[in-house]
């Protein structure tokens, strides 16, 4: 039985709602899915009541962007509880530097020559967390590039015109936030990290001594010699492994959920997640 713990819903940069996520599982038969939108745990609620409603195994989760010695990564947290006041503040100040950078995004192309207004994002942004794929759509929408891929190699990305950074914390704190919310930690995506620290012992090292719980091997963009790396890794270093699909629905086309085209994680990574999870919560 496949799961997939790596989701996004229109509560972030996805096309699908909460509800749409569940109802595709129940679909497709999967043992279990984790909502893990960029930065927000606004979905979740929704998340874990339609889970009940189509009797589908559901785990509340996040995907943090972090920053460790000047590089960018992704961490995911899995089991949190939402209803924690601190997870709240400290996602507030994400949620600020978000609205700072697409002001600056859109200044940027302003001053490329784009006619767009700040008003105008505001159509894109169903659930009030908006990004750079958003911006994308918009971009579209005028038709000022005709695909989203083009949206970004053109503008968007690290290095193109309209490129910014934004705030984010490290992932010490990020995942020292997620464990005081009850969670574990879970390095996102590891092959897909910048290629000077990409699958390096080395960051894996430094992450598990500032507290990783895991890594996600089983993803759509690693192929199996990355994936038996990263599984060396993870066994080394007694890491949890995991596994998803990144499902964005229309804003990423070729992404799918798990269950379809070959690509399957295996029912027993959400069941040692789940012992994972007990054992954190346990005296």
């Amino acid at each position: 039985m496949c799961i997939d713990l790596h989701l996004h819903s229109t509560f972030s940069d996805g096309t699908a709602t909460p509800e749409e996520l569940v109802q595709m599982a129940a679909e497709r038969n999967l043992g279990g899915i984790a909502l893990t939108d960029h930065d927000t745990v606004d979905g979740i609620e929704p998340f874990m009541e339609a889970g009940k409603r189509h009797h589908v195994k559901t785990i509340a989760g996040i995907e943090i962007s972090a920053q460790h010695r000047g590089f960018s990564l992704h961490i995911l947290g899995y089991g949190l509880d939402t209803s924690c006041d601190s997870l709240h503040s400290w996602l507030d100040r994400v949620q600020q530097g978000r609205i700072e950078r697409n002001r600056k995004i859109l200044l940027k192309l302003r001053e490329l020559g784009l006619k767009i207004e700040d008003r105008e994002l505001d159509h894109f942004s169903f659930c009030g967390q908006t990004g750079r794929p958003h911006i994308a759509r918009l971009l579209m929408e005028k038709g000022v590039v005709r695909t989203m891929d083009q949206a970004f190699s053109q503008y968007l990305r690290r290095g193109r015109p309209a490129w910014c950074a934004r705030f984010a914390y490290t992932a010490a704190e990020t995942i020292s936030m997620i464990h005081e919310a009850g969670g574990v930690a879970v390095l996102a995506h590891p092959g897909q990290i910048d290629a000077r620290i990409r699958i390096q012992p080395l960051l894996i090292r430094e992450l598990v001594e500032r507290g990783l719980d895991g890594l996600e091997v089983v993803y759509p963009g690693h192929g199996k010699k990355i994936q038996k790396e990263l599984t060396r890794l993870a066994h080394r270093f007694d890491l949890l492994i995991t596994g998803g699909s990144d499902y964005h629905g229309g804003n990423r086309p070729g992404s799918n959920l798990a269950g379809k085209d070959g690509f399957c994680p295996p029912y027993s990574l959400l069941a040692e997640l789940e012992r994972r999870l007990f054992a954190a919560a346990t005296p």
